[in-house]
């Protein structure tokens, strides 16, 4: 199904749509403040599993990431952080950035990687916010694969090349073509892991 919602005033009705297919174990193409994303719920597994058939990535290994509306749910799904880390994410989000943080027993066995972490994203994108408020918490998301610039930042494109694996894909408008920037913050020091559409001078 392809899906549009208006992306500065998302119809009620079409966010309640979308988080009904998610609660079901659904996967969805959503955009975000960078590049369109897979989504699901981070407590169905076979919906994961999914996502990574999707991606070809064995769970482990895939860079899936942790959607927030804010940073409410934090507590429950990172260990506490110190004080300079939460200011870190107070100072950046929401906006084009992962945060790599130490993961904490919530978290589904199935999506921590080895390191016993996860991402956390914040995408300062109208539609992505709404949809994880409305669910009441994160949703599971990874970076959409593809060839050409149009595989993941067309949404009927999208809609033609993912029909038959996911449930359903929002058109949200184009979407963009760089990624989040990836900060790792479970070291002592902070650790750029990629460059991306954030700028980053920490």
């Amino acid at each position: 199904m392809l899906l549009r919602i208006h992306p500065e005033d998302p119809q009620p009705r079409h966010i309640k749509t979308v988080v009904d297919i998610i609660l079901k174990g659904g996967v969805i193409i959503y955009p975000t403040d960078t590049i369109y994303g897979l989504g699901c719920d981070i407590f169905q597994q076979k919906a994961i599993e999914r996502i990574c058939r999707i991606k070809k990535v064995d769970p482990r290994k895939a860079q899936l990431s942790f959607v927030c509306s804010n940073l409410s749910h934090l507590s429950d799904y990172a260990k506490q952080l110190p004080n300079s880390t939460y200011r870190l994410l107070k100072e950046y989000l929401p906006g084009p950035y992962t945060f790599i943080l130490p993961a904490s027993k919530m978290v589904p066995k199935i999506i921590q990687s080895n390191k016993y972490t996860i991402g956390l994203r914040i995408p300062d994108n109208i539609i992505a916010k709404a949809i994880v408020t409305e669910l009441g918490r994160p949703i599971l998301s990874a970076s959409l694969p593809g060839e050409m610039i149009e595989d993941y930042t067309d949404p009927e494109i999208m809609h033609e090349n993912f029909m038959n694996d996911v449930d359903v894909v929002i058109d949200g408008g184009i979407g963009g073509t760089v990624p989040s920037t990836i900060v790792d913050c479970t070291g002592r020091e902070y650790k750029l892991i990629r460059a991306g559409a954030g700028e980053w001078n920490e």
